[in-house]
Formats: C-alpha cells, sequence, structure tokens
C-alpha cells in the first residue's frame, strides 16, 4: 500500500485495493511469538512510578464522586472547586460505607450514611493517594500495589496540544491481565485479519531487531477505513512508554502526530479468582486541514462518541484476543 502524496488533497480519502477477507496474505509467519514475547518484555521492564491510569479526566468531577477498584485497591475521586483531582481510599474510615456513593459538596467528599466529610488533607484512618491530572486521563499512584520506586509523576506519552485537537477516551474491561492486553497491541499483524472494518491492508514495515533496540518501536503502513474502499492511509509507530501503556502515532500521512493511547489497569479479580483488566483507551487526533476546526467545534456531539464507538467495537474483538492469551497462559498451554 503505497502512502499519500506529501502534498495537502482535498480530501484524505484514497480508493484503497480491492480485496475481501479470505484473500488476503497471510500474515502468520511475520507475526513470530519471539518478536512479540521480547517486545513484552522490554515493555514490562520499564519502570511506572507505581501510577495507574484511573480515569478519564471528564470523568472526575466536581458535583459527584468516582469510584473504581484499581489492583485490588477500592478507590473514590473527585475534584475540588478549583479543578484539582483528588483520590483516596473508597471505603469511608467510619463504618466503611462506599464513598464512591456519597456527594461531593464544596469541594468535600460526603458519606452517605452519617455525613463524614473529607477533604484532600485526610484523616485518621483514612489517607488520600497522590494524583496526577494530565488533561486527558487521571492517574492514581499506589505504592503498595506497584512495589517500585516511586516518581513524583506518571510517564505521560508525547502528545499533540490540546487547543488543536479532539480527544476520546473510552474504557471497557475483560478478564485477563494487563499483560495480556499490552501483547495484542504489540501484535499489529492481527490489524487486517481481525479487524477488516478498521484496517485495510496493513503491512508491519518495522521491528526491532536488536535486544536493547533504539528506538524501540514497530511501524506499519495501512489504510483507516471509512466506507467501503474508501480509507485513509497512513504511516503508524507503536511503542511502549511504561508497562501498561502501548502508543500508536502517526508519523506519516493524514493526522500526523495524532496519538492513540492503550492503559491496561489491572483492578482485581472476579468471584472465580480470575484477573479482570481495564483497558482505558485514549485518542488524541489532530490536523492542519481547515475542515479540521468544524471537527473541533462538532466534537461534543459528533466526533467523540463516533471515536468511542469505534474504539469500543475494535475493543470488544481484542479483549477477546487478551482474554484467550490469558486462559492459555493460565492453563500451561500458550504456544508463545
Amino acid at each position: 500500500m503505497s502512502l499519500p502524496d506529501p502534498r495537502p488533497r482535498r480530501l484524505p480519502l484514497r480508493r484503497m485495493p480491492a480485496s475481501t477477507w479470505n484473500a488476503q496474505q497471510p500474515t502468520w509467519r511475520e507475526a513470530r511469538p519471539a518478536v512479540i514475547g521480547a517486545a513484552l518484555k522490554r515493555a514490562l521492564a520499564r519502570p511506572s512510578g507505581n501510577w495507574f491510569v484511573l480515569a478519564a479526566s471528564g470523568e472526575v468531577r466536581t458535583d459527584r464522586p468516582f469510584g473504581r477498584v484499581v489492583a485490588g485497591t477500592e478507590l473514590v475521586a473527585w475534584r475540588t472547586p478549583d479543578g484539582r483531582a483528588h483520590a483516596g481510599p473508597g471505603a469511608c474510615p467510619h463504618l466503611g460505607a462506599p464513598l464512591c456513593r456519597g456527594a461531593v459538596g464544596a469541594g468535600r467528599l460526603v458519606c452517605r450514611w452519617h455525613g463524614l466529610s473529607l477533604d484532600g488533607g485526610g484523616f485518621p484512618g483514612w489517607d488520600p493517594y497522590p494524583v496526577h491530572d494530565d488533561g486527558v486521563l487521571v492517574w492514581v499512584r499506589l505504592d503498595e500495589a506497584g512495589g517500585e520506586e516511586p516518581t513524583d509523576a506518571p510517564v505521560v506519552p508525547e502528545r499533540p496540544e490540546a487547543a488543536r485537537a479532539v480527544t476520546a477516551v473510552e474504557s471497557l474491561a475483560g478478564r485477563c491481565e494487563p499483560e495480556d492486553v499490552v501483547a495484542n497491541r504489540l501484535d499489529p499483524w492481527h490489524g487486517s485479519w481481525f479487524h477488516p472494518y478498521s484496517f485495510v491492508g496493513l503491512r508491519v514495515t518495522e521491528i526491532p531487531e536488536e535486544s536493547d533496540p533504539d528506538p524501540d518501536r514497530m511501524v506499519v503502513e495501512v489504510g483507516f477505513r471509512v466506507a467501503g474502499r474508501w480509507g485513509v492511509p497512513v504511516r503508524a509507530e507503536f511503542h511502549c512508554p511504561e508497562p501498561r501503556t502501548v502508543v500508536m502515532r502517526i508519523i506519516e500521512g493524514e493526522g500526523l502526530g495524532s496519538v492513540v493511547e492503550t492503559h491496561a489497569t489491572p483492578l482485581g479479580t472476579d468471584r472465580d479468582g480470575v484477573p479482570r483488566t481495564a483497558v482505558i483507551e485514549a485518542t488524541v487526533a489532530a490536523s492542519d486541514r481547515p475542515g479540521f476546526a468544524l471537527a473541533r467545534r462538532l466534537a461534543g456531539s459528533v466526533v467523540r462518541p463516533a471515536v468511542r464507538l469505534a474504539a469500543r467495537r475494535l475493543w470488544r474483538d481484542d479483549l477477546a484476543y487478551a482474554e484467550r492469551r490469558y486462559l492459555l497462559r493460565s492453563t500451561g498451554r500458550w504456544p508463545g
């Protein structure tokens, strides 16, 4: 698949080569388990500073609390009137009530059982956690769960500047571990096979060849399907800045610099003792085209819901991949 001419086109759409799902070239020879496994091993060895993605920034609000279990730790988060995000244990220190079902008033978290109110300064038996809000995602630092040397801030990927970007965040959860989600993203060869509704003619053009490559990335050429045979061809790179994050960045073609960040947040285990992981995917898209300004104005009503819908459809499939990988690993049947 050829990339678009570097000169601006009136429309970014290109007519893609005709192909059917079963007429594609098999990619199983290129998708070598050793290559995927080595990339995953390098990613898991990178430091996180004990930071975990908690939620989209927009989910942590001043008018109500947000609750989630991360790495088996029950959490509650809220904002004070100055816009600052806070997070702490999800159980009230009085009698253990779920604080996520309480309220937020005047910047304080109020328990619905007996009215105990808490602020970011803590309370006997209730200590807040370090929080980082990068404008797209809210991160929480859990030193006991992370077990690493803590850092002052998480490893936040480089993104297009917010003033010229459209941002959308979608979250799903599956029965697997974070490494299964990361491994899925480090296997770009499955794209056109597993997601023919989204990708056309995906070709991996660069893979890490050394034990400690620099840069440590995979590069693909792919057409993002829009309708029928019409799509937008780009060149993109995949890399892992920390152990629970995979970033896809467009390095050539429409939307240069745009990123899709896939964050894998461990939740805990279900009633059967199977681990559950949240996939929190942030898309930060930008373009120099004049028409993109209109897209930004329509972000809330049209663009953002469409991006979230596409991410949800894709991750319904990819979570099946991640869950299958976990099942085989946990039963000693994983061939990789």
